[in-house]
């Protein structure tokens, strides 16, 4: 079963905090190499992706242990999705 991974059950969340400061650096780099094409849509986008990020991280220092990890997961997923769709929006915003 999905929710029976022991990185959503015994995982201090360090891992999380690591490879989400990765993925949003990556996600954000992507949405600002749209600032040619739409400065507002591109700033905005990697802002969201930065909240996305600080949510992990206050989530990691708030919330108690059993529902941490999955909540900090779901925040994880956030950060591509909102990514491909905010490139969608910038291309729409182009035509």
């Amino acid at each position: 079963m999905v929710r029976n991974q022991p990185a959503l059950r015994t995982s201090s969340g360090r891992v999380w905090l690591i490879t989400g400061a990765i993925l949003g650096a990556i996600c954000a780099a992507v949405l600002l190499l749209q600032l040619r094409n739409s400065v507002t849509l591109a700033v905005l986008g990697a802002v969201v992706v930065a909240v996305l990020y600080l949510g992990i991280v206050l989530v990691r220092i708030f919330l108690p242990q059993p529902p941490r990890l999955v909540v900090i997961a779901c925040f994880f997923a956030a950060i591509p999705v909102w990514t491909i769709i905010w490139l969608i929006v910038i291309i729409a915003h182009l035509a």
